[in-house]
C-alpha cells in the first residue's frame, strides 16, 4: 500500500477524532446510533400496521435492515439511495452516520408509509 504523500493531514485530523479520550469518536458513533435507534422503531411501527413489512434484526448499532417488497423498495428508493441487502427475501440496508439528522430519519419514514400506503 502507498502512504498519502501528506500523512500529516491525515493524521491531524485522526488526533482531533481520537483528541480528549476520542470524544469525538464517541459522540459520532452515539448520534449515529440513536438515529438508528429511532429508524429501528418507527419501521416496528409500521410493520405492526402492514404485515409485508418486517425486521428480523434488532438494531445495535448504526444499522437497520428491514424486509420489504420490491415494489416498496423501489419506490422508495426513488428519494433515498440504499442497497438491497438480500434479494431473495427483499431485505435492506439503512445506515445511519455521524451527520444524519432527525428530519432524515423522518423523512425516509415518511416515503416508507407512503410506499405500503
Amino acid at each position: 500500500m502507498q502512504l498519502p504523500s501528506k500523512m500529516r493531514f491525515v493524521s491531524a485530523q485522526l488526533n482531533a477524532l481520537f483528541a480528549d479520550g476520542a470524544k469525538v469518536a464517541m459522540e459520532n458513533a452515539q448520534l449515529a446510533n440513536s438515529m438508528a435507534a429511532k429508524l429501528y422503531e418507527g419501521v416496528l411501527e409500521i410493520a405492526s400496521k402492514h404485515p409485508e413489512v418486517s425486521v428480523p434484526n434488532r438494531a445495535e448499532a448504526n444499522a437497520v435492515f428491514p424486509i420489504l417488497p420490491g415494489n416498496v423498495t423501489k419506490k422508495i428508493q426513488e428519494d433515498f439511495r440504499f442497497y438491497i441487502w438480500d434479494q431473495v427475501t427483499g431485505q435492506v440496508r439503512w445506515m445511519c452516520s455521524w451527520d444524519t439528522t432527525l428530519e432524515d430519519v423522518e423523512g425516509l419514514l415518511t416515503s416508507l408509509r407512503t410506499a405500503v400506503s
